[in-house]
């Protein structure tokens, strides 16, 4: 088997650290593997640096492979780069979305076990990454909200609650935004009907397994982009209803398709793309960048 480099967070706790010594004990019935711990973007930069043509495995959640897809794409040298993916975060959506084992040493078997498969990332008009999912609206703000309630949930091993308390506290008071969404050069909303979300989803899952773009695949070289109008009261029980049942894409007042190039523009929005809150933005750029790298899949 080819070497490997594991790149684990630095600031795991001691669950996590017990898995990881599970899922190397795996790994290493397979060949070399070197572990690397990182807290920040400079650490990681100096171990990719180091990292050569060695397999990556990122052991981490959502957030984790992120940063490292990034920071390849970065240095350019995410084309042609074989990664796995051993999950260790609160909603695991990507690894959901692949069929990838949540158990650590599971995961660690497709690791050794696995085909390289090709897959998409989104790409921004500032060069920033998108790996699973970026959503503007009511999911940003339900987002920002569980990111405050996870670190704190987190400490008796219950973070992943924080996405149920973003959201319900998104729902009392969800913001409307009035936004241009242009899907490939066409107009899907304008700015004279106010939206609840905007969804462009590279994978289905988000927020710890809400299937929000049921059909999105990072294997088509298109994104899935979802737009919601449910702004009423009784349209937004009936949009929460259908989604938990994952059949939100099919309502009236809903809009679900494909394409290659996604432009929002228009009032002041937040976006939450793979958990990363940014804003408030007016004019941002998503584009298929297609067959990007690969990942160790069942």
């Amino acid at each position: 088997m080819e070497p490997l480099l594991l790149i684990a967070n630095a600031d795991a706790g001691t669950a996590d650290s017990e898995n990881l010594e599970r899922a190397l004990t795996v790994l290493r019935s397979g060949g070399d593997v070197e572990v690397a711990s990182t807290s920040n973007p400079g650490e990681l930069d100096g171990v990719l640096h180091r990292a050569g043509s060695r397999r990556i495995v990122v052991a981490g959640g959502d957030g984790s492979l992120h940063a490292i897809v990034a920071a390849l794409h970065r240095r350019r040298e995410l084309e042609g780069r074989t990664l796995g993916l051993i999950p260790f975060g609160t909603g695991n959506d990507y690894a959901r979305g692949q069929d990838i084992p949540l158990e650590p040493e599971e995961a660690a078997r497709v690791v050794l076990t696995g085909r390289p498969r090709l897959v998409d990332i989104l790409v921004d008009c500032r060069g920033e990454v998108v790996v699973n999912s970026v959503h503007i609206g009511v999911g940003a703000q339900a987002s920002r909200k569980a990111d405050r309630w996870k670190s704190r949930l987190n400490v008796v091993k219950l973070g992943r609650l924080g996405y149920l308390v973003g959201a319900a506290q998104a729902a009392v008071r969800p913001p409307f935004v009035r936004l241009r969404v242009e899907v490939d050069g066409k107009v899907v909303a304008d700015v004279d009907r106010p939206v609840l979300q905007v969804a462009i989803g590279n994978s289905d899952y988000v927020g710890g397994g809400t299937e929000l773009t049921p059909d999105a695949t990072p294997h088509d070289g298109q994104a899935d982009i979802l737009v919601s109008f449910a702004i009423g009261p009784l349209a937004r029980i009936g949009y929460a209803a259908r989604l938990a049942r994952g059949e939100h894409h099919e309502r009236d007042d809903v809009a679900y398709l494909r394409g290659r190039t996604v432009q929002v523009t228009g009032g002041e929005f937040w976006c939450s793309a793979d958990g990363e809150i940014d804003g408030p933005e007016r004019n941002r750029t998503w584009t298929v960048e297609p067959a990007a790298f690969q990942m160790l899949l069942p």
